[in-house]
C-alpha cells in the first residue's frame, strides 16, 4: 500500500470512529440531536446542490450575483494576493464565479495563485478542484479536514508578501450559534496575518413564510436531504433507522433569529446503531434536531466581525434574499 493510500486509509478510520462518537454522544442529549455537518455525505451534497437550484431558495443565487458583481473589487481591495483559502467549497461554483469576474478587464489579479479548498467531503473536494481546474496560472490544493484544521495546514507557510484572502461563503456561519459563531471567527483571524482578508456571506433575515419555504420546500427536496442523514448513519454504522417512520419539519425561532431543522418520530419505535452503541425509544412526536441556520442583520454581521478582530473593508447587499457580502480584513 502506499503512503497517500495508508493515509487515506487512516483519515477514512479517524473520521467514521467521530462519527460514531458523535451520533452517541448528540443523540443521548436532552433534546436529541445530530451534528449538521453529517448531512453532507456525497448524497447529502448533491441534495444540497439540487436545493440551491429552488426557486424557494435565493441564497445561493443572491450570492453568486454579489461575487460577479464585485469580484473585480474584491481582488482590487486584496491586492497582492497569493492564496485563496475556500472554507466549505461545495462544487466549486462560488470560487468560479469570483475568480472569473476579478478576472475580467485591465485590473487582473496577480499571476500563480494557490486555490487551498478545504472540506470534509471528498466529493465536495473532487467536484471543486476538476471544476475550477481550468482556470489559468493557478495551483489547487485540497485538504480533507475541518475548517480550522484545513486553514491552519493551509496558511502553515507564510513568507514576505505572502497575502491570503479567506472565503467563507453560503451563510455556513449560521450553522454556528452566536458564541460558536465569535469562537469561529476569532480562529480563522488567529490563522492570519495583519491585512489577510475575509470574505464572508451571510443570509439576512426575511418575512417567516420565505424562511420556511427556503427549509420545507413543497418538492420535499429538503426534506429528502434531511432524512438522509438517518440512510447515512444507517449505512455506515449499523444503524436501523426506519427512514418512513420520520417526517421532516423546519421552525422559524423569532427570538433566537434561527430556522430549526428535526426529524419528527412519527410513531413509537426503538432506535438502535451498532457502531455508536446507542438503543433507545423515542415516542411518537419525539424530535431530532439536525440544523439551526441563524439568520443577521448587517449590523449584527459588522458587531460579530469587529469582535472578533477583523476591520471593515466592504459591504455588499443583495435585494434577492435579502443577503450580505462582506470583505474585512485581519486587524
Amino acid at each position: 500500500m502506499s503512503m497517500r493510500h495508508s493515509v487515506a486509509s487512516q483519515n477514512a478510520l479517524a473520521a467514521a470512529k467521530d462519527f460514531a462518537s458523535d451520533v452517541e454522544y448528540y443523540l443521548t442529549q436532552e433534546p436529541r440531536q445530530l451534528p449538521s455537518r453529517y448531512l453532507y455525505d456525497a448524497l447529502g451534497s448533491a441534495l444540497f446542490d439540487a436545493i440551491c437550484e429552488l426557486p424557494w431558495y435565493p441564497v445561493t443565487r443572491a450570492e453568486l450575483g454579489l461575487l460577479e458583481a464585485h469580484g473585480r473589487a474584491i481582488f482590487a481591495r486584496t491586492t497582492p494576493l497569493s492564496r485563496i483559502v475556500e472554507l466549505g467549497p461545495g462544487n466549486g461554483a462560488k470560487l468560479m464565479r469570483l475568480m472569473e469576474a476579478g478576472l475580467r478587464g485591465p485590473r487582473r489579479p496577480e499571476r500563480h495563485l494557490t486555490l487551498h479548498l478545504v472540506d470534509l467531503s471528498p466529493k465536495a473536494l473532487d467536484e471543486s478542484s476538476h471544476a475550477l481546474a481550468g482556470l489559468p496560472d493557478v495551483e489547487i490544493v485540497t485538504h480533507r479536514a475541518a475548517y480550522e484544521a484545513g486553514l491552519i495546514e493551509a496558511t502553515r507557510e507564510t513568507g514576505p508578501g505572502t497575502r491570503t484572502l479567506v472565503l467563507f461563503l453560503g451563510s455556513n456561519v449560521g450553522n454556528f450559534d452566536p458564541p460558536g459563531a465569535g469562537a469561529f471567527l476569532r480562529s480563522i483571524r488567529a490563522a492570519l496575518a495583519p491585512g489577510d482578508g475575509l470574505l464572508i456571506g451571510a443570509d439576512l433575515v426575511k418575512p417567516e413564510r420565505e424562511l420556511l419555504l427556503a427549509y420545507d420546500d413543497p418538492l420535499g427536496v429538503t426534506s429528502a436531504f434531511n432524512r438522509n442523514l438517518l440512510v447515512r448513519i444507517n449505512r455506515e454504522l449499523g444503524g436501523e433507522f426506519d427512514i418512513d417512520a420520520f417526517a421532516h419539519r423546519a421552525v422559524w425561532n423569532r427570538e433566537e433569529s434561527r430556522v430549526e431543522m428535526y426529524l419528527v418520530s412519527r410513531r413509537r419505535q426503538r432506535v438502535r446503531v451498532a457502531a455508536a452503541g446507542v438503543d433507545f425509544t423515542m415516542d411518537e412526536g419525539e424530535t431530532i434536531w439536525t440544523e439551526s441556520s441563524y439568520k443577521y442583520q448587517p449590523e449584527t454581521l459588522a458587531r460579530m466581525l469587529d469582535r472578533a478582530g477583523f476591520h471593515p473593508a466592504d459591504l455588499w447587499l443583495a435585494d434577492e434574499g435579502p443577503f450580505a457580502l462582506a470583505l474585512v480584513t485581519a486587524a
